[in-house]
């Protein structure tokens, strides 16, 4: 049961992002350009990182969320989200993604942990600068997450096809959009 009175029909950061709004927009348009806007990294890659860390603080919610996400960028290869979850090290994925997962899974445990080595085995596998700095940004703004949903005790859908129903439209119309959508919802069930 949540600490706080949230909608009781919506999970995790959307009842948060109901109860308050103002939050909502900005929190929505940054994790649009981490997650959703064209980079150097994929989408796909860009979702794996914020699955991973979500899983690293064992938010439920979080990573099932972005997990779903990723299986869509993936072409459905829930598989291989398992896969990060469960040790990125041995997963099918390149060399530069498993090296950004490894200064993800050091800012998840304190940001003082990443050591100039961690990014030079990032740097030598082809990650770049701006790259370095999005895994970073997005490892912080996931563990923010979180704590964010976990800390107020929302509640978390334990069926997978609640999360694959809505990552389809996350991922095909961006995170702002998602959360307008959220808003709308909360604000016609009144």
């Amino acid at each position: 049961m949540p600490h706080i009175k949230l909608d009781e029909k919506l999970p995790g950061i959307r009842g948060l992002f109901a109860f308050r709004p103002e939050t909502a927009l900005p929190m929505s348009e940054l994790v649009e350009v981490l997650l959703h806007t064209p980079g150097s990294l994929s989408m796909a890659e860009r979702e794996l990182i914020a699955t991973y860390v979500s899983s690293q603080n064992d938010c439920f919610y979080c990573q099932s969320s972005h997990g779903a996400i990723a299986a869509i960028h993936l072409d459905g290869n829930e598989d291989l989200v398992r896969q990060v979850k469960q040790g990125f090290e041995s997963a099918d994925i390149s060399a530069k993604l498993k090296a950004l997962l490894a200064i993800a899974g050091k800012v998840q445990q304190s940001g003082k942990n990443v050591t100039a080595e961690d990014v030079e085995r990032a740097r030598q596998e082809g990650a770049t600068d701006l790259e370095i700095h999005d895994t970073v940004l997005i490892a912080a703004v996931f563990c923010m997450c979180n704590r964010y949903v976990d800390g107020l005790a929302t509640w978390a859908p334990q069926d997978a096809d609640t999360y694959r129903q809505r990552a389809a439209a996350v991922a095909r119309d961006g995170y702002v959009q998602a959360m307008q959508a959220y808003l709308k919802t909360a604000h016609q069930g009144k």
